[in-house]
């Protein structure tokens, strides 16, 4: 019983020291049953999975114990019995790393291996979980004499339908070989987005405590961890300015200081391969951040900044600084940080590109290679099994040429089990992943020759600070071999690779050609603003982070949100216009012809409208330009003029920008002139004035000769 008690100890004592937050098997005798969720009980599975993990990676030296638990999960509808499970170890090291597959795979046939412990899983409800642990004391002869190497573990129970079994592996490593660098990327990501940048709210609560850039930073902090960071998020958080939450402007103090080395994804993470199977000619950047910036968030503290320090002579010839007059700054100006401020990454190496996992072709990586930034050559970051040398499962060194395009290429196998483990917070799961990743380590560390490996904890969203830190120190950590920055993989002498040719995805190119017409369409309505950034800066940042890589695990969604987009950017294009025309009725030589101008935009345009009568009848000014207010209809006048006779005419309209790009759709208004009804009326008229002028001579005479009359035949008169 002291024998036993001290291997539980020897393994708590292993567990304790392999990383951050590792947890340790239970005693064989303790079940620890995990609380019941909603989401378990409410939606099941279908099956009952059954989970290996060893303790501390499963790693054991010589004098150590073995410590594994393992886990039922009930996602039946049926309450599975108690189980009696065993524990069985191999009796030889599996040969590679291609055999190593085979066994995680659940292909045991062939594989000698013999009991070494065994315990009792309790009867699970149906949505439960069940956990409980194994120990092998150090003493135990299956433990003792063991030669470095990856050995075949498995623990086993019989099933209703015959063996069930969980395969998994116990490491003995050869801490006498020289250590060999690793190195980790870790993304800095905020998830799948679909707007240009993210807004302040959305920023306070992932900058919170609990937040999820907050956790990621958490999670690198005082690792080696080299930071894959996307600078859509520290654009978001400077275009506020002053403005910009407390949290928000904290964290990026924070990642700032950070002393991990670091590179900047493209904006928004967008993948650069679809980029290039879409038509661009290269990974394309953001163009403008001024729409997203208020003026009060840019103005200086103060009007007259502080003097810059000159150094001047003294009698000791100890420099010392004296103050230089510099100009006021006027604090009602605004000073804007340019749009490569706004996107830089402290400190982070220029020119890296990082495709989605496995997407990479020789035509892509030659064109990504063929990019320089700050004056050295760009970096493409490439899968193992994107090279024919790492196809079939094999270790790839970290540094590569792949036909003269300089590259890092990352472990897969190793990577994967990685972020798997980033990705599960029952640390009684974790472990099945972890151990996997370090069996595949320790063949590494033989198979490159003492050249660096490259390992990822690839984008994932809403990891909890202890997973993803766990699985970064488990890399970093791993036996054999000794942590390194960005600079030393990029130091190691480089080896030749060959890129495999990788299927794309012509339906997600077709859609991101489609965004770049779009966009195409945009660039060119916008040149009715003064500030045509303040329509293709908004369009370019959203094509991006349409773009990004955090939307591959759900292309329903990722349709949705382009289908949106579009129909969006289809109302921008549409926003300014000519309201359909009444028709018009000319009775005189000389008339204005309104027409109405509409603009939706939050922006005043500038646009000329095109007029085109389709007879001689009318003379229309050809050319009129239109100041449109923000949002409002504006009334035009379009001079006319009529000719000799009448009859029906149509005018064709059309708004252009002052570069001649059509502007909304055409309009036409039929005009029906009747220029002779001028001349007439005024005949008539003439006429009219005429007769009454006349008929009052004739009244007025009239009227003289009748009290003549009147006069002469009155009594009393004489005649004359």
């Amino acid at each position: 019983m002291g024998a036993w008690l001290l291997g539980v100890l020897l393994v708590v004592g292993l567990s304790l020291t392999a990383g951050p937050a590792q947890a340790f098997a239970p005693a064989p005798s303790a079940a620890t049953p995990t609380p019941e969720t909603p989401e378990a009980s409410d939606v099941l599975s279908g099956v009952a999975a059954f989970t290996l993990s060893p303790v501390g990676r499963g790693t054991v030296r010589p004098g150590e114990g073995l410590a594994a638990s393992v886990t039922l999960q009930n996602g039946t509808d049926a309450a599975t019995p108690a189980l009696s499970v065993t524990l069985s170890l191999g009796t030889t090291a599996l040969p590679d790393r291609t055999a190593l597959s085979t066994w995680l795979d659940g292909q045991t046939t062939g594989v000698a291996v013999s009991p070494v412990g065994a315990t009792t899983l309790p009867a699970v409800e149906s949505g439960g979980e069940q956990t409980t642990g194994i120990v092998v004391a150090a003493e135990d002869p299956a433990l003792t004499a063991r030669a470095p190497g990856v050995y075949p573990l498995v623990a086993s129970y019989e099933g209703p339908d015959g063996v069930v079994q969980s395969t998994s592996v116990m490491i003995v490593p050869n801490d006498g070989a020289p250590a060999v660098g690793i190195g980790v990327v870790v993304p800095i990501t905020a998830g799948p987005i679909a707007e240009a940048l993210l807004s302040a709210p959305e920023l306070a609560v992932l900058t919170a405590p609990d937040g999820s850039l907050t956790r990621q930073l958490d999670a690198v902090e005082g690792t080696d961890a080299i930071l894959a960071v996307d600078p859509a998020i520290v654009a978001a958080i400077r275009v506020l300015g002053t403005a910009a939450p407390a949290a928000a402007t904290a964290w990026l103090e924070r990642l700032d200081a950070l002393a991990n080395s670091r590179f900047a994804l493209q904006f928004g993470d967008a993948d650069v391969l679809t980029q290039l199977e879409a038509g661009a000619s290269g990974p394309l950047a953001p163009t403008s951040f001024q729409y997203a910036m208020r003026p009060a968030d840019f103005r200086p503290a103060n009007g007259t900044p502080s003097a810059a320090p000159v150094a001047t002579a003294t009698p000791d010839a100890t420099p010392i600084p004296t103050p230089t007059p510099t100009e006021p700054v006027d604090p009602t100006v605004p000073v804007y940080p340019t749009t490569a401020e706004l996107v830089e990454v402290e400190s982070a190496r220029a020119g890296v590109f990082w495709p989605a996992g496995g997407t990479a072709s020789p035509s892509a990586v030659a064109a990504l290679g063929a990019i320089t930034a700050d004056d050295h050559a760009s970096l493409t970051l490439l899968a193992s099994t994107s090279t024919t040398n790492g196809a079939a499962g094999g270790t790839v060194a970290a540094h590569a040429n792949a036909a003269g395009a300089d590259a890092l290429v990352y472990d897969a196998a190793v990577s994967s089990r990685l972020r798997a483990a980033s990705l599960t917070d029952d640390s009684s799961l974790r472990g099945a992943s972890l151990t996997a990743a370090t069996a595949y380590l320790a063949f590494a560390v033989a198979q490159t020759g003492g050249s660096p490996v490259l390992v990822t904890v690839d984008r994932a969203e809403d990891r909890s600070t202890v997973a993803l830190r766990t699985a970064i120190a488990s890399a970093l950590q791993a036996p054999g071999f000794s942590p390194l920055a960005l600079g030393g993989l990029i130091g190691a002498a480089p080896i030749d690779v060959t890129v495999t040719d990788a299927a794309g995805d012509p339906a997600r190119a077709a859609e991101a050609s489609a965004l770049f017409d779009d966009e195409a369409a945009i660039e060119r309505f916008a040149t009715i603003l003064d500030d045509p950034t303040l329509l293709t800066g908004p369009e370019r940042a959203e094509v991006l982070q349409l773009l990004g890589v955090a939307w591959l695990p759900d292309p329903v969604a990722w349709n949705t949100a382009v289908a949106s987009h579009r129909a969006s950017t289809a109302g921008t294009l549409d926003s300014v216009g000519i309201l359909p025309p009444s028709d018009v009725n000319l009775f005189s030589a000389d008339a204005p012809l309104p027409i109405w101008v509409r603009n939706d935009l939050p922006y005043p345009v500038t646009v000329v409208l095109y007029a085109t009568p389709d007879d001689l009848r009318l003379t229309v000014q050809e050319e009129t330009t239109v100041a449109a207010g923000a949002q409002s209809n504006t009334r035009v006048q379009v001079p006319v003029q009529t000719r000799v006779g009448s009859g029906d005419v149509t005018v064709d309209l059309q708004l252009r920008s002052r570069t001649l790009e059509s502007i909304g759709a055409a309009q036409t208004v039929a005009v029906s002139v009747r220029a002779e009804w001028e001349g007439i009326g005024i005949t008539v008229l003439a006429i009219l004035v005429g007769g009454f002028l006349i008929l009052g001579v004739v009244r007025t005479v009239l009227r003289v000769r009748s009290r003549r009359r009147s006069a002469a035949d009155a009594p009393g008169k004489d005649a004359p």
